[in-house]
């Protein structure tokens, strides 16, 4: 596993990134910001500490593909992490075999720091750490960023 890192600095109260971010009011945010992934990215499940949740996106052949995922820990408005265990391919959870040993136990943790400017206005930088594999470095470093911009650009507006 490779560790990478993303940041942004959002002109938005960290209340209002996170709720966007996790999509807690309207799962559309979500799907708005992880749509730089896959036009049809969404979540099933709970962002509660402890839950399971999958991340899944439809493919070109109509199959819904994607993570298999646990709540680590979400401390609203402060850091939420995500442990990724398993793969959804054609509408089944694969938790175990080689496809999964090399993503098994990957980490994508996001923290916000929310400070307050001389204009009284707040500016949050959202940190992504991610685990990924070799062969997704290249895919990470240019779509991540993008959808960060994304999350951004909703959460300014």
């Amino acid at each position: 596993m490779k560790k990478l890192q993303f940041k942004v600095s959002i002109h938005a109260p960290v209340t209002r990134i996170y709720d966007f971010m996790l999509g807690i009011k309207s799962k559309s945010t979500y799907e708005q910001w992880t749509a730089m992934f896959n036009p049809t990215s969404t979540y099933e499940g709970s962002w509660d500490k402890g839950s399971k949740i999958l991340f899944i996106g439809v493919d070109d052949k109509r199959e819904k593909g994607g993570m298999v995922s646990r709540i680590a820990e979400n401390i609203p408005n402060q850091f939420v992490s995500i442990q990724h265990y398993g793969l959804v391919k054609a509408d089944k959870e694969i938790t175990e075999g080689p496809e999964v040993e090399k993503w098994a136990n990957g980490f994508e943790n996001y923290s916000f720091e929310e400070n307050t400017g001389p204009d009284g206005y707040r500016d949050t930088i959202v940190t992504v750490d991610l685990d990924t594999t070799e062969d997704f470095i290249d895919y990470m470093s240019d779509t991540y960023p993008k959808a960060l911009d994304r999350l951004k650009e909703l959460c300014e507006k």
